[in-house]
């Protein structure tokens, strides 16, 4: 994905076998492969840095760190950068409480905001509060209307941490060219967003993808069925994505190892097709949540570009982002 800001287990016994999870994701998905603009919100304000006011970090001297998320500042509940600038500004006291979340667990810290030359009052921090990138789409359940892309989460940029989401929602996208990628250098898609024109909303940001329910007309294309683990073999095999033109296409690529121990690189696959080489010379930015289609079922989705060959990549097993969506329902 590009931003702006790169088992089942089985219990045995003497007389029955039960299986440890039950999953109830449908068996048959409608394939993505469309670009789509991502928009997810923060639950909560994001710290993503500090600066100085009168020579001082004032923040990060009270023991901010960055990664931590504001929930509340003197008891108010903080959920924009707008709530946070008007519940600063409106504050009677230069010192302020600020109720945070850091590995998880809340904190409240004080300190005393600065004002600057011109009498504004600072607080020394940099915050974030919505991130909006570039994916693929990866399935869409049509007996529940559920969806899923990427297949992987999304992270913080400056802290490289999961981005922890609120809401968000998936819309329209056109893609305008390609930068290409090479050895060493992953290229991406270049897009424009139509924000107005909302596909689905996001509910969950997950290791194995984003999720969501669908809310637009479904497309027409025909459900595949969805291919165990132990249905994905080496061999020939197709991504669904969009590249110049801005039209879905299948592109051939080659299944080179499949491994379901990894966590998420459970297919090594490289791209040959020859059009696609062409248009973006192998995996690129954006690209990621592709739906990998094998012997007419759908196996997983595209998550990685390999930097020092761009013509290969990794992908994760269908199975793995819906089990995942379910378990964290």
């Amino acid at each position: 994905m590009k931003f702006k800001n790169v088992i089942l287990g089985i219990i045995l016994s003497l007389f029955i076998s039960m299986p440890l999870n039950t999953f109830a994701y449908s068996k048959n998905l409608i394939p993505g492969g469309e670009t789509i603009g991502i928009e997810v919100n923060s639950n909560g304000v994001l710290i993503v840095g500090f600066y100085k006011v009168n020579d001082t970090y004032p923040a990060k001297d009270a023991g901010f760190s960055v990664g931590d998320i504001i929930l509340k500042i003197n008891q108010q509940e903080i959920n924009s950068i707008e709530q946070m600038v008007t519940v600063v500004s409106q504050s009677e006291d230069k010192k302020i409480d600020v109720t945070i979340s850091r590995d998880h667990k809340e904190d409240t810290l004080s300190f005393e905001l600065m004002q600057d030359e011109k009498g504004i009052l600072k607080t020394g921090l940099y915050v974030k509060d919505n991130i909006t990138g570039l994916g693929t789409l990866t399935y869409i359940d049509p007996e529940t209307r559920k969806f899923g892309a990427l297949g992987h989460e999304i992270l913080e940029k400056t802290t490289a941490k999961k981005f922890e989401i609120k809401e968000g929602k998936i819309f329209e996208a056109e893609v305008t060219g390609i930068t290409k990628s090479a050895t060493g250098h992953p290229g991406e898609k270049n897009a424009i967003y139509n924000k107005e024109n909302v596909f689905g909303t996001i509910n969950k940001n997950i290791e194995s993808g984003i999720f969501g329910t669908y809310n637009t007309t479904l497309p027409e294309d025909e459900p595949l069925e969805v291919a165990t683990p132990n249905e994905v073999k080496t061999g020939e095999a197709t991504i669904k994505t969009v590249t110049t033109d801005d039209t879905v296409k299948n592109y051939k690529i080659q299944i080179l190892k499949v491994n379901p121990e990894d966590e998420m690189k459970n297919i090594l696959f490289e791209v040959t097709d020859p059009t696609l080489l062409e248009e973006t010379g192998g995996i690129v930015q954006g690209m990621s949540g592709s739906p990998i289609i094998q012997n007419h079922k759908i196996i997983g989705a595209v998550t990685h570009v390999i930097v020092s060959d761009a013509k290969k990549g990794y992908g994760i097993f269908i199975t793995k982002m819906l089990e995942d969506s379910e378990k964290s329902e």
